[in-house]
């Protein structure tokens, strides 16, 4: 598995497990996130999902070396991109639970993705913000489209277009509305639990209301 599912009560957790590889993403990543969203979605003990990473990474988008290996999954990659089909983050699945990404460090590219749908975001202060995708030819698109709805239109094109030279430190992260609080490196864990688990005393009907209502006025905004 690529994926570290678990629960600690009513919190599920979703941690990237490729630390040698900055937690990319390869093909069995694909299979396994899908199928740890629905997972979760389906068990009704869980109330609230955390994300995070294993490592100096959260996520750093595709492992495009890796999938080069893999021709039909790059494929299948690039047709969901371009269909709008991905299967990545919890929105990507239909997840009607709230979900808290917890951003242990450096969140690249298409790791952008899980900071965008998520409904929480929190981070360490060794987390950094990046998207290179101009600086290695490719063009950003979802995933900075989705961060300007959280965040002013213009740090995100800057991200955008200045590539893997614009960096984002927690710090200033917060200042911008990509996240609402920063902690110390080995207190993130706790205090995303600690979080996970004050939402979770509402009932679970309330939650998936009040997310799908939330989401709703975002799409028409």
């Amino acid at each position: 598995m690529t994926i570290e599912v678990r629960r600690d009560g009513k919190v599920g957790w979703l941690i990237f497990d490729r630390p040698d590889a900055g937690n990319a993403i390869d093909a069995q990543m694909f299979v396994d996130l899908e199928a740890a969203w629905a997972e979760f979605e389906a068990d009704d003990s869980v109330s609230v999902i955390v994300n995070t990473g294993n490592g100096r990474a959260f996520q750093s988008g595709l492992d495009v070396v890796q999938l080069a290996r893999h021709p039909e999954a790059l494929k299948a990659s690039s047709r969901q991109t371009k269909r709008a089909e991905l299967r990545l983050t919890a929105w990507h699945c239909g997840v009607t639970k709230p979900v808290i990404a917890a951003v242990n460090g450096t969140c690249a590219g298409g790791g952008l993705h899980f900071v965008a749908d998520a409904d929480i975001v929190i981070a360490s202060t060794a987390a950094t913000f990046l998207d290179p995708h101009v600086s290695v030819g490719q063009v950003s698109a979802f995933e900075t489209i989705a961060l300007a709805k959280k965040s002013p239109a213009e740090t995100i094109f800057r991200m955008a277009v200045a590539g893997s030279r614009e960096r984002v430190d927690a710090e200033r992260a917060r200042q911008l509305g990509l996240v609402s609080e920063i902690v110390a490196p080995e207190a993130l864990r706790g205090r995303a639990h600690e979080l996970a688990e004050t939402i979770a005393r509402h009932p679970l009907a309330h939650l998936r209301q009040l997310k799908a209502q939330l989401w709703a006025a975002l799409e028409i905004a």
